[in-house]
């Protein structure tokens, strides 16, 4: 698996095309489970959040939109600079978001300074994901939730079946068209999804963090889950 600084520049290449390859390669469906992740973080107006890995900003636009004041953090500059750029077309009467340059295993946050911290499919991209998720957990007030929005691996076999021939022999040529981007980034998703823990093993890192009451949803037949637990009083 790549380390950080690999990483990073991998994800600083397809900057230039990532939204578009996403919505793409996804069908558009990426926005409907990030619309399912913001119910599930349930917030509540003028509740301040975190976007971990924020990318783009797509979560951290969603979540300002249902009325918390977000700040989105990142360590790809590139990434953040796109989501800056679209932060005009998402001013709304809300706080406008904030993005910050920092990295997930020590983010840059006194402890208890949000009320929800969230990550999409940027977990997986974390050295430590465990650690990760501890620095998510400490930057949340006690009660407080953390939610996940990760690739699974379906399980029900006429899915899965296609769903593997696509994520290993159509994504990764399509993506790398799409994007522009000739450093494998595609297929780095193909086999960091295959190793990544999911589903039981996940909830098992997020009790490991510290959060109490770990609960999963599947998404799209499994393509995708949704982890939320909650910060100890």
């Amino acid at each position: 698996m790549p380390e950080g600084p690999t990483i990073r520049n991998m994800f600083a290449a397809v900057a230039p095309g990532y939204d578009r390859a996403n919505r793409a390669l996804s069908l558009g469906i990426d926005v409907l489970w990030r619309r399912r992740t913001v119910r599930v973080v349930d917030v509540v107006p003028g509740e301040r959040g975190l976007d971990v890995c924020t990318g783009t900003g797509d979560l951290c636009f969603a979540l300002q939109h249902a009325g918390a004041t977000m700040v989105g953090s990142d360590f790809c500059v590139p990434m953040l600079e796109r989501a800056c750029r679209k932060k005009a077309q998402h001013q709304d009467g809300a706080a406008p978001s904030e993005f910050v340059a920092a990295d997930a295993l020590a983010l840059p946050f006194a402890a208890a300074s949000f009320d929800f911290a969230t990550v999409a499919f940027g977990i997986r991209n974390v050295s430590d994901p465990l650690l990760g998720l501890r620095e998510m957990a400490r930057v949340v007030r006690p009660g407080g939730r953390v939610v996940v929005l990760e690739f699974s691996k379906p399980r029900v076999p006429l899915l899965g079946a296609a769903y593997w021939f696509y994520f290993r022999r159509i994504l990764p040529r399509l993506g790398a068209w799409i994007s522009g981007a000739r450093n494998g980034a595609y297929r780095y998703l193909h086999d960091s999804v295959t190793a990544f823990p999911e589903r039981e093993g996940f909830l098992d890192l997020m009790r490991q963090a510290g959060l109490q009451r770990p609960a999963v949803r599947l998404l799209t037949g499994g393509i995708a889950a949704i982890y939320r637990g909650e910060v100890a009083h």
